[in-house]
């Protein structure tokens, strides 16, 4: 029986125990027979165990409400468990509660939690309408909510300005303020304001979570080598002497780098550090090991790792990704067995909406048109998933290489989405492959009025005009394209040479060592020149 001094503790060695509703009420129960049934405290941790472990909101609810006079704290761990559901809008309805009621005054702890759902209910104005009130609560200048504001704006209204205001107006900064300024930029896609804080972070303080916030938003914003380079740092620079070391979202964010640049011997050698430190290869590790093995080639590694990951029951991210990736280097057969194979799971794993980009980007490679319309209504009919840009991209690109133009218009005109640059690329690649001048001119105007200055569509139609032999009209268009001085996005391309990538662009001279390797391929030239004289003379 719990009963004198020790209650606390062996309440707590209980709950440790319990492993099912029947347990917790039993020892609720036994709280309110010994008197202890509106004891803050140990409502508090009921509450707490039948949300997160238990996930029981509906019966933590009841709990809360028997307690006469609920303190801040029991408020809170309600509005935690609403907001993390999510269910926002009964998160604000539970502190309004407490506000109006005024039995309890709100904490600085309660404003971070209740930022997460203003802008979710009140979708106009919802974060400064919360930053009034918090202001008028007299909350405004402790630095955790400060913090939660600065996030607040960054991620919900794009406002930035605002963000750093904030930011600055905190007098006693800590690593976490600094990670939420520095994530605010790598959302706005401002990297360099990004890089420039991270630099002004106080060595002492970075942690892990501050590098991976650097390391995450280059990887975000295709910054793929100095997303590399930051890691790197990380590892020999500053880790050893800081001890700040990788976690698996460091792992995710630079692997998935590696993916996108190639770097398959700075994969396999990130992949050996897990092995040498001994450290578990959690589903998010995994699934990026797979992703960037399959997108670098190397498919017999990355089936190797997914194999593994299915024997531990494997996430629907790793069926995902092997999928993807096969489709990706063109094995669509492969893809197609995989996801007929997920589905011999059953209930266990589900496709979503990844999964069909990849089974209709394999359909796509494969020139599969029958099946791919059979796996569009798969998702919509019997999976109910609606198709977003991704689908119907990969879908009017499929057609669009059968000629199938009809059916791509009427698609197009029936889409519940606005067609951005992709749709109308897709077609006019379409167009380019069968020759459909007037197609090509329509999917032109809509690919000039989202992007008026990209030289590359006007390419495409000039190129056409010229392989159909209507050259005034192509001459005319590269007039048009001089005129209107549009860009035209230079081609990439990385190697990996002694663990280091190397980038170049066409047309560009700026590389180190340019002048090393134009005389090396000059002296290539003249060996290959020689070599085929030699030939025909024998």
């Amino acid at each position: 029986m719990l009963v004198g001094p020790n209650l606390h503790q062996d309440m707590l060695v209980i709950l440790d125990k319990c492993r099912s509703s029947t347990q917790l009420k039993q020892l609720q129960g036994h709280l309110i027979t010994t008197g202890h049934g509106q004891t803050q405290l140990y409502a508090f941790k009921l509450v707490r165990f039948c949300t997160i472990s238990l996930s029981d909101l509906n019966y933590a609810r009841l709990i809360f409400n028997y307690i006469n006079f609920p303190n801040v704290h029991l408020y809170t761990a309600m509005i935690t468990a609403y907001t993390s559901l999510p269910d926002h809008k009964s998160s604000l309805l539970l502190y309004r509660e407490m506000v109006r009621s005024g039995l309890s005054k709100p904490n600085h702890f309660v404003f971070p939690i209740i930022l997460k759902s203003f802008p979710q209910v009140t979708k106009h104005c919802g974060i400064e309408m919360a930053h009034a009130h918090i202001e008028r609560m007299g909350f405004g200048k402790y630095p955790v909510v400060q913090t939660a504001l600065l996030d607040a704006y960054s991620r919900f209204t794009s406002d930035v300005r605002v963000a750093r205001q904030l930011f600055d107006e905190i007098s006693d900064k800590n690593v976490v303020s600094w990670t939420a300024m520095i994530s605010g930029y790598t959302r706005m896609g401002r990297m360099g304001d990004a890089v420039l804080l991270f630099e002004e972070v106080p060595q002492h303080i970075r942690d892990t979570p501050s590098w991976n916030s650097i390391i995450a938003g280059c990887t975000q914003n295709g910054l793929f080598s100095e997303a590399i380079s930051l890691f790197r740092r990380m590892i020999v620079q500053e880790g050893m002497v800081q001890g700040n070391k990788p976690n698996d979202i460091t792992f995710a964010c630079v692997l998935a780098a590696c993916g996108h640049t190639g770097m398959l011997q700075l994969g396999k050698c990130i992949h050996g550090y897990t092995y040498r430190n001994s450290l578990h290869l959690n589903t998010l590790t995994l699934n990026a090991l797979i992703d960037m093995y399959g997108k670098c080639g190397s498919l017999k590694q990355a089936r190797n790792l997914f194999d593994k990951a299915n024997r531990r029951r494997g996430s629907l991210a790793c069926w995902n990704s092997m999928i993807n990736c096969l489709a990706l280097q063109g094995h669509w057969k492969g893809a197609i067995g995989v996801f007929k194979d997920m589905l011999q799971h059953g209930d266990d794993v589900k496709p979503d909406t990844v999964t069909f980009i990849g089974l209709l980007s394999a359909c796509t490679h494969g020139g599969l048109v029958e099946e791919g319309l059979s796996y569009y209504d798969l998702m919509t009919r019997v999976y109910g998933i609606n198709p977003e840009i991704e689908h119907y991209g990969c879908l009017i690109d499929l057609l669009g290489r059968a000629g199938r133009f009809e059916e791509i218009m009427k698609i197009v005109r029936d889409m519940h989405l606005t067609p951005d640059a992709v749709i109308w690329g897709s077609l006019l690649n379409g167009c380019k492959i069968h020759g459909r001048i007037d197609l090509a001119e329509y999917a032109l105007e809509k690919l000039i009025s989202i992007d008026p200055n990209n030289g590359s569509y006007y390419s495409v139609l000039a190129n056409l005009y010229g392989e159909l032999g209507k050259w005034d009209e192509a001459r005319n268009i590269r007039k048009i394209l001089n005129q209107q001085n549009a860009y035209k996005a230079p081609g990439c391309s990385w190697i990996e040479l002694h663990s280091q990538v190397h980038q170049f662009y066409s047309v560009e001279k700026s590389h180190p060592t340019m002048e090393e390797i134009n005389s090396t391929l000059e002296s290539l030239s003249t060996v290959l020149s020689t070599s085929e004289i030699y030939y025909e003379i024998i």
